[in-house]
């Protein structure tokens, strides 16, 4: 295939802690399923990240197996996209040590969230912490990938793996292509049910704060009904004034496909209320078809094996191509 005819390689990934919740949906895993027949995707479940705090083992692998379920529900096709366990390909710990030579103490030490979450554990901060962007590079770079989706709690990890790739590329010659960000379109930034000011988390200790893909009908009716709201009676979209309804009109709009001035002639002179109950229906049949395809899913066991087999067999001969380049480029004796 020539250059002219390639796909754009797409990377991303999501770390297997917590629930994924319709933030992820709408922030993501509906966009990724969109992108799969315009580029040639990659989609990571990134449990090598998740160690960097403590994790019952039972429960990671668990919620690996969930989140690989979820994916293909949200409408990833494993036959299109190459869909895989990154512990299940060495080569990403492998790259990242030899990324790590390349790294320079202070750039992973500005890192805003190892700042961030070195604060919640205490003295005893794990050294992983402070070397999860050299891993987040290699996951990256390893595949040749020219876009990454990101977040703005992204960005400053794909700038120092941009500039891994630029060091790497001056010092050995062109090696590595250097990524750049994709932002979808469209798509809200979904803010938490209790404190709409911060963005929805799946790692949120409060459990009312997100609606989870799979909660049951009435788990996610009571969250919307006692999701917070902003003073006053009228539903308008005005983040500054009234971020908590703005916060719901952009769930409801996200996910019903029906306009926000829309939602906002058809509720003048209702109540907050009114508003809430449907917002929680909009979500509850968003759900519906997730869940029920997650089911099917989560019981085939080998079918999940045969996903997880071949993800990795098709992400391992990527891989082996760029992480054998680099050796070489280091100066390490070719195996035979």
């Amino acid at each position: 295939m020539s250059d002219s005819e390639r796909k754009p390689v797409l990377l991303s990934g999501i770390q297997p802690s917590g629930n994924l919740m319709i933030g992820n949906l709408i922030g993501a895993l509906r966009s990724w399923a969109e992108l799969q027949d315009r580029y040639d995707c990659l989609f990571v479940v990134v449990d090598l990240h998740a160690i960097t705090v403590p994790q019952e083992p039972a429960e990671l692998r668990r919620r690996c197996l969930d989140f690989l379920c979820l994916y293909l529900a949200c409408g990833i096709d494993p036959v299109k996209s190459t869909v895989f366990v990154q512990s299940h390909v060495p080569a990403h710990s492998e790259l990242a040590w030899l990324l790590g030579c390349h790294t320079y103490m202070g750039e992973l030490s500005r890192m805003t969230q190892f700042k961030d979450k070195s604060k919640k554990q205490g003295e005893n901060i794990r050294s992983g912490l402070f070397f999860y962007p050299v891993l987040m590079a290699a996951d990256i770079l390893l595949y040749g990938a020219d876009l990454v989706p990101v977040g703005d709690d992204q960005r400053q990890h794909l700038e120092i793996t941009r500039d891994i790739a630029q060091r790497f590329n001056q010092l050995y010659g062109d090696v590595f292509t250097v990524p750049e960000a994709y932002f979808p379109k469209v798509g809200a930034r979904i803010m938490s049910l209790t404190d709409p000011t911060s963005k929805m988390s799946k790692s949120d200790e409060n459990p009312r704060s997100y609606v989870a893909l799979l909660d049951a009908p009435d788990v996610i009716r009571g969250k919307i009904r006692r999701a917070v709201t902003d003073s006053g009676t009228e539903v308008r979209f005005a983040p500054e004034s009234q971020p908590a309804i703005s916060n719901l009109l952009q769930i409801h709009a996200a996910l019903s496909g029906e306009s926000i001035p829309s939602l906002e002639s058809r509720f003048t002179g209702k109540g907050y209320a009114d508003f809430k109950e449907e917002v929680a229906e909009v979500v509850v049949r968003a759900v519906a078809p997730i869940q029920e395809r997650y089911r099917q899913l989560r019981t085939d066991k080998a079918g999940l094996e045969a996903i997880l087999g071949d993800g990795a067999a098709r992400a391992e001969r990527r891989a082996r191509r760029i992480l054998d380049k680099v050796k070489r480029k280091v100066g390490f004796i070719p195996r035979t």
